[in-house]
């Protein structure tokens, strides 16, 4: 049987060069990892997702429950998203899209995205969508609550990216700070890390992605998932291309 990976994203998962794309297609990274080992993926993601959305999307989503029995190799692609500069605390932020009418919420809107990038350089990227300190703990509540159904599944985790991204004002200040923190927990959970900053830095911060500098290119796409795929064949078992 072909082996299914398990992957919780943010857009970075599912967002070409023009945009948001369909989950199953073939381009997106998540896809490409997981045919190469001949397998498949199953996809949970949204826009922003932080390692707090994956982690109320395991416990929470019935899909999610529906295909854990059956996967192979659990992808946690999320944790960049925590690290971009927030201005506002995330419950504000967020609640934006609930304020009436509409006319209010869009000149609101509006306001915010254009403060955000000045906001963001004069707080010098502090604070963050999410603490390192959080994002660990989600992170370590997900691994826990999954092997407590499945001792034995591989866990593989992908360290915060980089951006160019002129909405953030071109300030990263925390990334530095949550890989070093998931770095040091993913050691200590036995939890593969891939480097995404190596894989697809380049072609980032080159310009070679989407036009608003946070989101890939199909080049990086394609790195990213011959990356995945490169750390996760070894966990399957080679005679039947799953977990052994």
């Amino acid at each position: 049987m072909s082996p299914t990976l398990l992957v919780f994203g943010d857009s970075l998962c599912f967002h070409g060069p023009r945009g948001p794309m369909p989950a199953d297609d073939p381009r997106l990274w998540p896809n490409l990892a997981a045919a190469a080992v001949g397998g498949r993926a199953e996809l949970f993601a949204g826009f922003g997702w932080t390692a707090r959305d994956a982690y109320w999307s395991l416990t929470g989503d019935p899909r999610v429950w529906a295909v854990l029995p059956d996967i192979d190799v659990l992808v946690l692609a999320v944790g960049g998203m925590d690290t971009l500069p927030s201005p506002l605390p995330t419950y504000l932020r967020q609640g934006i899209r609930y304020l009436r009418p509409d006319g209010l919420r869009r000149r609101v809107r509006s306001a915010y995205l254009a403060a955000q990038p000045h906001l963001a350089r004069l707080t010098r990227g502090w604070p963050v969508v999410l603490p390192a300190a959080q994002t660990v703990r989600y992170l370590d509540d997900i691994v826990v609550a999954v092997r407590a159904l499945r001792p034995t599944l591989p866990v593989v985790i992908a360290l915060p990216g980089v951006h160019r991204a002129a909405s953030y004002g071109y300030v990263h200040t925390a990334r530095d700070t949550a890989v070093a923190a998931i770095e040091a927990w993913a050691e200590e959970s036995g939890v593969p890390a891939l480097d995404l900053r190596a894989t697809i830095g380049d072609h980032v911060l080159g310009g070679h992605g989407n036009v608003d500098g946070l989101h890939w290119g199909w080049e990086g796409h394609a790195l990213a998932g011959k990356a995945l795929a490169e750390l996760v064949a070894p966990l399957l078992d080679p005679r039947t291309n799953r977990v052994s």
